[in-house]
């Protein structure tokens, strides 16, 4: 009896180290070898990009998708950006990776993103190629116009697991922007010359967003190019003589000083805008195809045609 109660014993003991030997590695193996969940999605420029799921390390190489995180409510996640990522004033102290032509792809890859997002106009497919070799997901947008910019931020928030702060970011800018375009429906729009540069002269083409925020403002450029960024000669723009002269800065003191000063010289001095100082200056967020696009809308329509703005008494 003591023998079978000693079998019984070493074969209970037997099983118990068993069971531990066996399960301790199966944990293992689920907590730290198993591959991470992801999923692929399309981005703008239709290539296939699988990304890990949940995102929970975003480096951003455009100012624009930089404010777009934060707009959603995704800062915590974003763990680098690029030197010229300012707004808003949190963004300046995140990990800087250099800037969004000539990122450092070192301190890219050091942060262990789940994702880089960039933006075609502005990065360059060398910088997605190489991100691309050293395994990293790319995402890309490309938005033309100011309502692909809202489609863009909303198909961004899917991505990243933000579905309904992407949804109700797109409510509240396309409400702002139905707003501005019931104040200026019917009035006269104005003809304007988006000044990008003075020296040479570098203006707006047709189809860039810029282009596209004039006319939800109640504007259009003079200008009627296919390339984006056209150069053209200040005899021109005088032969075209817009109305307006609208300047994107920071500082609109320091735009409307420089004013002063073109009006001094042959040929600004010819310009009816120069002579009666019709200049309109908005936020250096008309450069920048994310969450303050309408804000530029706003801000033009208001000095463009400030009569519907004018409050009623």
């Amino acid at each position: 009896m003591m023998e079978v109660r000693n079998r019984l014993r070493r074969a209970v003991v037997m099983a118990l180290l068993f069971a531990a030997a066996f399960a301790l590695p199966v944990s293992a193996r689920v907590q730290n070898g198993a591959a991470p969940a992801s999923r692929e999605v399309t981005d703008e420029t239709g290539r296939v990009v699988k990304i890990p799921q949940p995102v929970r390390r975003i480096v951003s190489l455009a100012p624009s998708l930089t404010e777009t995180v934060y707009a959603l409510g995704l800062q915590d996640r974003l763990v680098g950006d690029t030197d010229y990522c300012d707004y808003p004033a949190d963004a300046a102290k995140k990990h800087k990776v250099g800037g969004a032509i000539n990122p450092n792809m070192e301190e890219v890859a050091s942060l262990k993103p789940d994702v880089v997002l960039v933006v075609k106009s502005l990065n360059r497919l060398e910088t997605v190629r190489a991100l691309e070799q050293l395994g990293i997901p790319v995402y890309a947008t490309d938005p033309h116009t100011v309502n692909d910019v809202i489609v863009s931020m909303k198909k961004l928030s899917g991505v990243l697991g933000a579905d309904d702060a992407g949804a109700a970011l797109e409510e509240k800018l396309k409400g702002r922007l139905a707003a501005v375009h019931e104040k200026v429906n019917g009035v006269a729009v104005k003809r304007v010359l988006f000044a990008v540069w003075t020296e040479p002269l570098i203006s707006v083409g047709r189809k860039t967003f810029i282009a596209d925020v004039l006319e939800h403002a109640g504007a259009t450029s003079v200008v009627d190019s296919k390339q984006d960024w056209p150069q053209f000669s200040l005899e021109e723009a005088v032969r075209l003589q817009p109305e307006y002269l609208v300047f994107a800065s920071s500082h609109s003191e320091t735009v409307r000083n420089d004013v002063e000063a073109l009006a001094l010289k042959p040929g600004w001095s010819a310009m009816e805008a120069v002579k009666k100082r019709r200049i309109a200056v908005v936020s250096d967020a008309i450069n920048r195809p994310g969450p303050r696009i309408v804000d530029a809308v706003e801000e033009l329509a208001r000095q463009l045609h400030p009569e519907v703005f004018a409050e009623k008494n």
